[in-house]
């Protein structure tokens, strides 16, 4: 019988097989965030004692941060140490990402976040580090929980310069006739229209332009709007020059004749004087709601307190 050889392959031990995340050691500015729990048993002044030997350290207190009153300046620190209570950690559960969202922010690229006294706290931190971008390095037996910041931000930008153009397609000359052929305003097919037929013969008729004005003489009508033959003057000097009958409405009914500019200042006088006011109250509604012997029976109405005024120029005098 030929003899055999056989090969028996080297054993890996698997604790060699499986890679584990090494804590990369960065020297820089360390930040110690405490509570006032941790602060009243010294473990918060234990943590800075130890880290002041090696460091630069910064202290702020959790709940500052979280409302607001301390903001972490980016890209600040080489770690970050937390060390609250137990009791604390649960009751910051709610507001944990929010946490990890501003250390993420305030630590250096390769920073490392070192969550102190966790105990039996927050069993879902290490997913809540994950989804904020942390890497989890280590947990230890103590209660501490070790996380680090990645080299690169997740939302660091990209320059798409870099990036290959895609190939243009070829223009079909065909094709682009027959498109700008269907957008064109004068299409061969379309017959054109003169719009000369489109007049009637209203529409080719002059307008009537103003008669010449004579002073005293009848008129047809009134000044237009943007008037330029003189009639819009001469009916403004004709009612500055009319007459205005106001009533003083006392009870004998006197009337007297003013011109234009004598009714302005009794207006304006009677504007600053104080309102007059009847026994009833009614007398501007109206002779249906006025007294027996109200010097307003017979006159239109008017408002509370205006003078009452008849103008010669009215067609019912």
């Amino acid at each position: 019988m030929a003899p055999s050889a056989v090969y028996y392959a080297p054993q890996v031990a698997q604790s060699q097989a499986q890679e584990k995340p090494t804590v990369v050691s960065v020297k820089g500015p360390a930040l110690a965030i405490g509570s006032p729990a941790t602060a009243q048993d010294g473990k918060y002044q234990s943590l800075i004692t130890s880290l002041e030997q090696s460091r630069q350290v910064e202290r702020h207190m959790v709940d500052r941060l979280l409302d607001g009153a301390t903001t972490l300046a980016p890209s600040s620190f080489a770690s970050v140490h937390v060390s609250l209570s137990p009791a604390e950690y649960n009751a910051l559960a709610p507001r944990i990402p929010e946490l990890l969202a501003q250390l993420l922010g305030g630590l250096e690229p390769l920073g490392t976040v070192h969550i102190l006294n966790l105990d039996s706290a927050l069993p879902n931190l290490p997913s809540e580090l994950t989804l904020a971008g942390f890497t989890v390095l280590s947990a230890s037996q103590d209660g501490a929980l070790i996380a680090q910041k990645p080299a690169h931000s997740v939302t660091s930008s990209v320059s798409l310069k870099t990036a290959a153009l895609p190939l243009r397609k070829k223009a079909d000359p065909e094709r682009k006739a027959s498109k700008k052929a269907l957008w064109a305003l004068n299409a061969p097919s379309t017959p054109s229209i003169d719009a000369e037929s489109l007049l009637t013969e209203a529409d080719r008729q002059r307008p009537e332009a103003c008669e010449p004005v004579a002073g005293g003489a009848p008129r047809r009508k009134k000044a237009c709007k943007n008037c330029t033959c003189g009639l819009a003057e001469i009916e403004a000097e004709m009612l500055a020059q009319s007459k205005v009958v106001l009533l003083d409405g006392s009870q004998d009914g006197k009337a007297m004749e003013v011109s234009q500019s004598e009714k302005a200042r009794l207006m304006a006088a009677a504007a600053a004087a104080p309102k007059a006011t009847s026994s009833c109250g009614n007398c501007y509604l109206g002779d249906a709601f006025r007294c027996s012997s109200c010097p307003y029976r017979g006159l239109p109405m008017f408002k509370p307190g205006e003078k009452v005024e008849i103008d010669f120029g009215m067609d019912d005098i």
